[in-house]
């Protein structure tokens, strides 16, 4: 199964993985699961980071790539064709990253792994906790 990482996700499996969910634990960690990190994801926590609001060593650059391989994760790119959701989501979430990831989450038919039940009001997204 493939697999979308939500941010706090993707951070709390690499640094505190008693915060999430237990099916999310057990999903994450199944190795015949495919963990996918939007482009987003690495652009918000480099912005966090730069802003002080996230503290990631030594660098986000290099906790980014590191956590990468340890998780077996795999970087979904930002395209097009997986943009195109964002202009006529409902405006639930206003988050431009959480958008972003919703919409990637939508075209790829891929569950989103999310500890936000405000992502549950956006019809055909799959939210797993």
């Amino acid at each position: 199964m493939r697999l979308l990482l939500d941010t706090h996700t993707f951070l709390w499996a690499a640094s505190d993985p008693a915060r999430l969910g237990d099916r999310a634990r057990t999903l994450i960690l199944d190795p015949a699961n495919e963990r996918l990190l939007s482009v987003a994801s690495a652009w918000e926590m480099s912005i966090k980071h730069r802003t002080g609001k996230l503290r990631l060593e030594p660098s986000p650059h290099e906790f980014i790539a590191e956590q990468l391989a340890r998780l077996q994760a795999t970087v979904l790119s930002i395209e097009l064709r997986r943009l195109a959701p964002v202009a006529s989501l409902p405006l639930h979430h206003r988050d431009p990253f959480d958008r972003l990831l919703i919409a990637q989450a939508l075209v790829e038919g891929v569950p989103l792994l999310s500890c936000d039940p405000a992502l549950d009001a956006y019809e055909g997204l799959v939210r797993v906790w």
